[in-house]
């Protein structure tokens, strides 16, 4: 049994694998919860990730477990390539939900789109690399933004998907901010296709709000001629995969444990 453990602000989720097989996830949990799970559970091998913890405070968290322990860092090995300029700086969770992808959909392009605090859109090749992306506003911070830096402006809420028009102050605001990120997340879609047939993901907390406007490109360029002038259709796909960056994690694990 493998354990994968994501660390936020927080709260932690915890993902229980039987080699591949994700058996169940645990949302919302403080750390003596965790530890309560793993002794449960039998769990023999765990992979930690924290995008706000350094590995001194993760290991001083979890020493008291004598079982196996993978605290994911710049330097841990992988099984895909990372051409990134900066790859200190690559955040865990982004790194992990690439390899992820990259085990979901092996020799394809994956156009990961996490929609949590930050959107961040993240780009593996076919060939298997993290090849960079885009990391824009999420949601809350919009909402946030047009509250804290104006003057009269009220903080407002998501109330599901509002109409292009809004009628008033508030639901201007909602437009501005909800119908945006649509625009946005369909025109990021449509700029990566140029690149190819392409696999999107959808994660992060605020997927499943947005899940049924993300559209498939439907564009001229689509279609393309190759070099003995057949045309071939460029294929997408759309997935809801709320679990990536677990499923990452416990392959970045696994390739580890493989290894050592």
């Amino acid at each position: 049994m493998n354990a994968a453990i994501d660390i936020g602000n927080t709260f932690a989720k915890i993902g229980f694998f039987n080699e591949n097989q994700l058996l169940e996830v645990h949302r919302g949990l403080e750390l003596p919860k965790i530890e309560e799970l793993i002794q449960l559970n039998n769990v023999k091998n765990i992979i930690i990730s924290s995008v706000t913890k350094s590995q001194t405070e993760l290991e001083d968290i979890f020493k008291g477990f004598s079982i196996y322990k993978l605290f994911l860092s710049p330097d841990t090995p992988i099984p895909i390539k990372k051409h990134y300029e900066t790859p200190q700086t690559l955040g865990s969770d982004r790194l992990a939900g690439a390899v992820g992808a990259n085990f979901l959909f092996p020799n394809q392009n994956v156009l990961i789109i996490d929609m949590g605090t930050a959107i961040k859109y993240d780009y593996v090749s076919s060939i298997g690399a993290f090849e960079g992306g885009i990391i824009s506003l999420g949601m809350r911070i919009r909402f946030e933004a047009l509250h804290t830096f104006t003057k009269r402006l009220p903080l407002v809420e998501a109330e599901g998907i509002p109409d292009l028009i809004g009628k008033n102050t508030k639901a201007c605001i909602q437009s501005g901010v909800i119908n945006a990120i649509i625009a946005e997340a369909n025109g990021m879609i449509e700029n990566y296709a140029k690149l190819g047939s392409c696999q999107v993901i959808l994660c992060g907390g605020d997927a499943s709000f947005f899940e049924s406007q993300i559209k498939k490109p439907t564009f001229a360029h689509n279609l393309s001629i190759d070099s003995n002038q057949v045309a071939t259709s460029t294929t997408f796909s759309i997935q809801n995969i709320p679990n990536l960056t677990l499923i990452g994690l416990n392959r970045i694990l696994q390739y580890n444990v493989e290894t050592n």
